[in-house]
């Protein structure tokens, strides 16, 4: 099958599984207004990350994460798709937000001990907060701005950084850059034909559209 056409089914079943998700997080956002305890699928979603992160990589914010779907999915279609700026993915403000929301989570639930509808209800505020901030940076950079600073995002990348790493064949590749123009997370896998280190390669989120986008097959995942 010839890159175009591999590309062209992966992007179509991609996108049907992140329709799905997308519309269930939809759901789930409304719904948590009027049942709180909806909320839980928060901390659900932050194991099951995290979880898969440790053998996968941050594969989990492909398609499986809800919110990612949904931002593929429905807020590409309002995205300028400008380039996500360095400092926005930049360690500092990936830590600072991460120690700002765990902050807040922390207290709130100390402060809200031990009534679970209160709790949901706060998780249902930060998510539509969130969100919020996630739509202003689709409209300002790029669908996906948020999932550089997300949380689990950044803690899915700490520990996943060195699973199932993306590797480039360097005699096979011809520097066509179709890879970096079809990563959803703004990434550039060719870089790695020069030996330099792919940046920000922990946010690779092991979709596999620069393999199939590849016309010489010069990418391919470790698979550890």
């Amino acid at each position: 099958m010839k890159a175009k056409e591999r590309l062209k089914e992966l992007k179509k079943s991609r996108l049907i599984k992140q329709v799905i998700f997308g519309t269930l997080f939809l759901l789930l956002l409304v719904a948590g207004w009027f049942y709180s305890l909806i909320g839980y699928f928060i901390p659900l979603c932050m194991v099951a990350g995290i979880g898969m992160a440790s053998i996968k990589g941050r594969k989990w914010c492909d398609w499986y994460c809800p919110r990612g779907s949904f931002a593929d999915s429905y807020m590409k279609k309002i995205s300028p798709e400008k380039r996500v700026p360095d400092w926005l993915r930049s360690l500092p403000v990936r830590i600072g937000v991460l120690a700002f929301l765990i902050g807040m989570l922390t207290f709130q639930i100390i402060h809200l001990w031990p009534d679970p509808y209160a709790i949901g209800r706060f998780f249902m505020i930060l998510l539509t907060i969130t969100t919020a901030v996630g739509i202003i940076l689709t409209l300002i950079f790029q669908q996906r701005s948020w999932c550089y600073i997300c949380p689990i995002g950044s803690m899915s990348n700490w520990v996943g950084k060195n699973r199932n790493q993306l590797n480039i064949d360097k005699d096979a590749c011809v520097s066509c850059k179709l890879c970096g123009k079809t990563c959803p997370m703004q990434l550039s896998p060719y870089e790695m034909k020069e030996d330099k280190q792919m940046p920000f390669r922990g946010d690779c989120l092991k979709c596999g559209l620069c393999v199939a986008a590849c016309p010489k097959d010069a990418l391919s995942f470790s698979g550890k």
